[in-house]
């Protein structure tokens, strides 16, 4: 017999380096791999930023586990709600060594996870034992193995019953034995349902292996994953082009609003606007007298960001509203635009907080070559720090008290992102139901990095994709796992500054297209009013509204001819019944061949909500096309039947094939909107 050779034989050997360790430490290091972990924020900040879940929700972890050989792996997920205590969640394999666990978010806040995995010794002969007893081979010698392990794992448990248990599985292999019963008997007992959870729960976790990192998941309330809004301007509410408008005329909008099925009515900023360089109409640098000046100018003699523009009325107005549109089913959300007038009173009180010229002059906004003389920036550090900081999260917080939970935040990505990173962990801290939106169409690295510090909801792209690749690439990717465990994209189909030229150019049906996508595509969606009416006048060779409301006071005919009322209230009533329509990640694209229809369906997990629509992006023409009924989802064969309604007309038929044809006439109406009424399981 030869001897055994030590590991390490020499002095030399542990002094060796391998890959910058010693051979030790090498022999020491792990052999479970845990890796590709999601969701997480990102792979390089060590877990600092959250992903996004709402409450209630079942939180899906995936990861790759494997180690060298062919054990059998365990793995356990493991995660505690901010500050309380760890709890512990079976992982299972999905195969190819990726692997599943999941927890659910029972309250709003932070929630932590972490991952374990271990060589499952018992797992590995359960395993080994099924193979050899169906190649029918002798299990005298396992069995024997088998007890060795029971042993162990008594001597190893941790907890008093547990070791109970396992010696009295112990005993009762041993009384088998002794009355001369077969394997089958033993088998039966060792691969059990009470033999397996014991070890699962109890059992020897050798060379365990963690991630090394806690994650952490942010758990909010529905609202900031499905909502839809109706952006307004208050002060264009009374009518009368002449008249200044009121809380109390919004209050009477308020029915209005709700009956097209909205539920978070959006008001552009309600300060008091500065007077000095006032701009007017069309954004004319020389107002004129009475010319009501942009809202985004904020800050007069009557106050600055945490003051009513005094046309509007007063704090207890204001107060009114919020419970007036509560009482209508709708939640009043606020602009929150970090810059201020010439005549704001910070300027006076604070003059640190802003940037001056040698010449002592006061530097205006600026993006050049624009040049935004109505306002003026703050900075953020140097004598402002931290007072601003603290200042303006005491502006986000007044308004919180006031009952605003849902915050539209001007241009976030000229603003310092430890600022945001800070503001909004504290507010929410405070208030866990404030929700924040980044409007900030930026590049796309600053946008995805502002939803990673924290803002709920994000300004996207979706406002310039138009054609059917277009559309396509930019779901997918925001859909992308990378992207979407943490960035929930607000598809806003207009703004009060982007008149896109598609709907210039596209009339009518133009804007039921754009609805339709918006609503329907993702969770959160809005509109600009006026879209409704199919506005569209812009200035010539711009994406901008002529005589745009944000220079003067309009009027507006709400029931005019051409609208699309009845579209909007038709989605969003779909919106709210079906719960397919209220999740992002569940979007899918399904093949229509012709490049002018996008097809695309959402369906809840057991697929007793399932929804396909095919829209024409041509809003000049028809378009026809055969596409694909997904009967794959539904275990039906290709040349299968499966019952379908129309949304739209209520008529209810069936398809017989996996291929249909369609014809979508924008004459007559640009999509279509199909539920597959799915089989019911055979008993």
């Amino acid at each position: 017999m030869h001897d055994k050779k030590p590991l390490v034989s020499s002095e030399r050997d542990v002094a060796q380096p391998v890959h910058g360790a010693t051979l030790d430490g090498i022999a020491l290091s792990e052999r479970v791999v845990i890796e590709r972990v999601m969701p997480r924020a990102d792979d390089d900040h060590d877990g600092r930023y959250a992903s996004k879940a709402t409450e209630g929700d079942s939180v899906a972890v995936e990861c790759d586990i494997f180690s060298d050989g062919h054990e059998t792996l365990g793995a356990c997920l493991h995660y505690r709600f901010d500050g309380g205590a760890w709890m512990e969640a079976p992982m299972v394999p999905l195969g190819n060594d990726r692997w599943r666990g999941q927890f659910e978010t029972s309250q709003r806040g932070t929630y932590w996870y972490t991952i374990s995995a271990w060589r499952d010794a018992f797992a590995t002969w359960c395993a080994d034992a099924r193979v050899r007893v169906a190649a029918g081979q002798s299990m005298d010698v396992e069995l024997m193995v088998a007890r060795q392990h029971i042993d162990y794992a008594a001597s190893v448990a941790s907890a008093e019953a547990a070791r109970r248990e396992f010696g009295s599985l112990a005993r009762e292999l041993d009384m088998l034995a002794q009355c001369h019963a077969g394997e089958g008997a033993r088998l039966e007992l060792l691969l059990g349902a009470d033999a397996q959870r014991l070890f699962r729960e109890w059992g020897p976790r050798a060379h365990r292996v963690w991630l090394g990192q806690e994650l952490a998941v942010h758990a909010e309330r529905r609202a900031a994953a499905f909502s839809a809004w109706y952006e307004l301007m208050p002060r264009s509410q009374s009518g009368a082009a002449y008249r200044h408008g009121s809380f109390e005329d919004v209050m009477a909008r308020l029915p209005y609003v709700r009956d097209l099925g909205f539920d978070v009515l959006y008001l552009m900023p309600i300060h008091p606007i500065g007077r000095t360089n006032r701009k007017g109409a069309n954004n004319s640098l020389q107002g004129k007298e009475g010319d009501p000046g942009s809202p985004y100018a904020i800050g007069g003699s009557q106050g600055g960001h945490d003051a009513i523009h005094p046309e509007l009325g007063s704090v207890e107005d204001f107060l009114r509203l919020v419970d007036e549109a509560r009482a209508h089913g709708l939640e009043i959300a606020l602009d929150f635009a970090v810059q201020c007038s010439l005549d704001h009173p910070w300027i006076k009180s604070h003059p640190e907080w802003f940037d001056w010229r040698p010449d002592g002059s006061i530097r205006y906004a600026e993006n050049p070559p624009k040049t935004y003389e109505d306002i003026v920036n703050v900075h953020f550090y140097r004598d402002a720090f931290p007072d601003l900081w603290l200042a303006l999260r005491d502006v986000v917080l007044f308004w919180v008290d006031k009952g605003v939970k849902i915050f539209r935040v001007d241009n976030p990505h000229t603003k310092p992102f430890p600022f945001w990173e800070w503001m909004i962990r504290d507010v929410q801290g405070r208030d866990p139901d404030v929700i924040f939106l980044s409007e900030a169409f930026t590049r796309p690295k600053i946008m995805r990095y502002l939803a990673k510090i924290g803002f709920s909801q994000s300004y996207s792209y979706f406002t310039w994709r138009n054609t059917k690749a277009e559309l396509t690439e930019y779901l997918t990717e925001l859909m992308g796992p990378d992207t979407a465990c943490y960035m929930r994209p607000n598809f806003f189909a207009n703004t009060p500054d982007i008149n896109p030229y598609y709907l210039q150019t596209s009339g009518r049906v133009g804007f039921q297209v754009r609805f339709v996508l918006a609503a329907t595509l993702g969770g959160n969606y809005g509109i600009y009013s006026g879209f409704e009416l199919c506005e569209a006048e812009a200035l010539p060779g711009r994406e901008e509204y002529a005589n745009s409301e944000k220079y003067q006071l309009k009027a507006w005919d709400w029931d005019r001819p051409g609208h699309i009322r009845d579209d909007i209230r038709l989605i969003n009533k779909l919106r709210r019944e079906s719960p397919a329509l209220q999740s992002f990640a569940n979007l899918t694209f399904y093949n229509a061949w012709n490049d002018h229809i996008l097809y695309y369906g959402k369906a809840t997990p057991d697929k007793r909500c399932f929804l396909l629509f095919l829209v024409n992006l041509d809003p000049h023409h028809a378009q026809g096309a055969h596409f694909e009924v997904p009967l794959w989802e539904l275990g039906l064969p290709d040349d299968g039947s499966i019952d379908v309604l129309n949304v739209i007309t209520g008529e209810r038929f069936a398809w017989t094939g996996k291929v249909q044809h369609i014809l979508l006439d924008p004459k007559l109406h640009p999509y279509l909107i199909f539920r597959l009424i799915a089989p019911e399981p055979q008993r």
